[in-house]
């Protein structure tokens, strides 16, 4: 352009006959004066003017369209928003020698150039943008524009994590801890029982040292900062990804301060010599006949550890794990949930053999404090696990209460995540400063084991039908796993699969929907029964095959068949044996050891990065492979999924 202005002898022409919006290539941006009549002069980012004698012409560059993204082999991704431009004060680019600005003309004010990778220069540049919180290099940050917007957890630097991962590489046994012989059994014997290899995960490397006192996997996150002195009580934050064994980690440290407190414990050890006085004067008689009319154990109705969680399933799931250590090291451990009746939760808290732990959802303990107000007066370890939901706005009163009431006798306050949300951080740093914090290095990080799947409702053959697109994804699933035979003759293996949503009104319907096209489905959300709830998620946790008979498959054939025909109107013709579908909201994606789903749909685009993790976290527990299926629809942010797939691919966090 410019070399054809500068040859031009009729420029008058040229410039009056070229359109107001015509395209202008890009020229060096610096004024020069050409070699014919014409003066070309360069006044923004966006116009130039052609002045030939007193007249003067205008034209304007059109912006390019930002290129569009593909999301999969079948989803695109929409235009981004284009950047804000830069202030013409400051250079664009390293250099600063491609833009009109004041840099180029005042050399005082140009840019330094980026420092040579491994210099002092530069490990001072990352260690200040570590200390920004920053979480990766520049690239991360212009890459993941829209996921930026939606994100909502709290940013932890990659060189923390290094850190964390240099302090764990020398634990490799349990026999590294230093616990009571009694601990280690249950755990080898017990709780690990049948497994092989057995070595700590990296929450379980970092936490249960700390718990314990010892130096191992303590994490300092600010070396500079003077040293406090120690307090009466200890704060923990435990950060993990989910499926990464935080209920052992808290667990054996509490079970063993409580059996080494138990021996120093002048009313505990009085009570036993009068307990063993009375078994020899009753002549061999079972305790449990006579227990009920005996002194009361000093423990009664006075727990010395609190495990809180949000719902009755968490409680049954973390009893499980208590119960078995508790059998090894003689420890009275009783639940607190609406999935017992008003007798046995009085029975459990007020029996004469006292208990040592309780597990509980806040709602129950919160009501029995407020009419036994000293229930909590001897408890020396709280626990809040799931500690983004409790201390959320529908949980976060009884949980408060009872942690306010606890307060003054607790030595140990422990909370457990498997997400920091940018509120829970802010929520701590106010009320707890000198909380440890104990992550692991692949935190808000969804495991490479899991993989993502995106189906484009928009395009044919679904056409905007979210349940039909649910559907086929599940029939696919099951028609492919009917493909390989199980290991039993005339044996079904069950496929279990979970769909979330993210409104309560949206899980019946598509429940509904599955039935009618012969899935077996339910609904679970927050007001389905809490028992009911825990029956339809006792096949999901189980890690044991499910198989079902040809015989079985037959009878659960015609009972779904019928279900449909009264949902739907006539009876659904196709029937899919093999699979089972729990279609929930993010009630059953917080905490709850779902070891038999290996797959999950995710009907809605989860509203923020904390839900992606939950939901997908449903799936490759434990070290299992696992696969998620996102629906994207019209009016979904597709290049929010297109980055948490990229993260996923690349091994980033969230």
């Amino acid at each position: 352009m410019w070399r054809t202005a500068r040859d031009s002898v009729c420029l008058i022409c040229r410039a009056a006959a070229a359109p107001r919006n015509a395209v202008v290539d890009a020229a060096p941006p610096w004024t020069g004066t050409g070699t014919g009549t014409g003066i070309w002069t360069w006044t923004s980012t966006s116009t130039s003017t052609w002045t030939v004698g007193s007249r003067s012409f205008a034209t304007r560059r059109e912006r390019e369209r930002p290129s569009r993204m593909v999301l999969s082999d079948r989803v695109a991704q929409g235009p981004r928003t284009e950047a804000p431009k830069r202030p013409r004060d400051r250079p664009d680019g390293p250099w600063s020698g491609t833009n009109l600005t004041v840099a180029n003309i005042d050399p005082s004010r140009r840019r330094a150039p980026p420092p040579r990778s491994g210099s002092p220069a530069a490990g001072a540049d990352r260690d200040a943008r570590d200390r920004d919180g920053h979480s990766g290099g520049g690239d991360e940050e212009d890459n993941r524009k829209a996921l930026k917007m939606q994100r909502a957890l709290a940013t932890i630097p990659y060189r923390e994590r290094a850190q964390v991962k240099a302090r764990i590489s020398d634990v490799e046994s349990f026999d590294q801890f230093n616990l009571l012989p009694s601990v280690r059994d249950a755990v080898l014997n017990e709780v690990l029982e049948g497994m092989v290899d057995v070595k700590p995960t990296p929450i379980q490397r970092l936490a249960i040292p700390a718990l314990l006192g010892l130096p191992i996997g303590r994490l300092k996150l600010n070396p500079l900062r003077p040293k406090k002195p120690e307090r009466e009580r200890e704060e923990f934050l435990l950060a993990a990804e989910t499926g990464s064994g935080k209920t052992l980690a808290y667990l054996l440290p509490i079970v063993h301060a409580l059996k080494a407190a138990e021996a120093d414990d002048p009313d505990v050890q009085a009570y036993n010599q009068r307990l063993e006085a009375e078994k020899e004067r009753r002549g061999g008689t079972p305790v449990s006949e006579w227990i009920d009319r005996f002194e009361p154990h000093p423990n009664t109705a006075r727990p010395r550890a609190v495990v809180l969680v949000p719902t009755a399933e968490l409680v049954d799931q973390v009893l499980a794990v208590a119960k078995k250590i508790s059998h090894v090291a003689k420890l009275k451990v009783r639940p607190l949930s609406a999935n017992y009746s008003a007798a046995k939760i009085s029975r459990n808290m007020y029996s004469h053999g006292g208990v040592d732990m309780v597990i509980a959802t806040p709602h129950l303990l919160a009501i029995m404090a407020d009419k036994d107000p000293n229930i909590l007066s001897r408890v020396r370890h709280l626990v809040v696990d799931e500690a983004d939901s409790l201390f959320d706005r529908s949980f976060s009163p009884e949980t408060s209460k009872i942690v306010d009431r606890a307060m003054p006798a607790v030595k140990q306050l422990i909370l457990c995540s498997a997400t920091i949300p940018r509120r829970l951080d802010n929520y701590l740093a106010a009320h707890y400063p000198d909380m440890q914090r104990i992550a692991t290095p692949n935190l808000h990080a969804i495991p490479r084991r899991v993989q993502l799947g995106v189906i484009d409702v928009s395009q044919d053959p679904y056409r905007n039908n979210k349940l039909l697109a649910c559907a086929d994804a599940i029939w696919s699933i099951g028609k492919d796993a009917a493909r390989h035979e199980g290991p039993v003759k005339d044996e079904v293996d069950v496929k279990r699969i979970m769909v979330f949503v993210n409104e309560r009104d949206t899980t019946q319907e598509v429940a509904d929907y599955l039935v009618s096209k012969g899935i077996d489905a339910v609904a679970l959300h927050r007001d389905t029964p809490e028992h009911r709830q825990s029956e339809m998620l006792a096949s999901f946790t189980s890690g044991e095959p499910m198989r079902i008979g040809r015989d079985e498959v037959e009878h659960n054939k015609q009972a779904l068949l019928a279900k449909a025909g009264a949902v739907a109107g006539p009876a659904a013709r196709r029937y899919l044996p093999n699979t089972k579908v729990i279609v929930a909201t993010d009630l059953a994606s917080r905490g709850i050891d779902t070891l038999a789903v290996r797959h999950v749909v995710l009907y809605d685009v989860p509203h923020t990065t904390i839900d992606f993790i939950h939901r997908l976290g449903r799936a490759g527990r434990m070290g299992r492979r696992g696969r998620g299926i996102v629906l994207v629809g019209k009016g979904d942010r597709r290049d929010v999924v297109a980055e948490v797939k990229e993260s996923m691919f690349m091994g980033q966090a969230l």
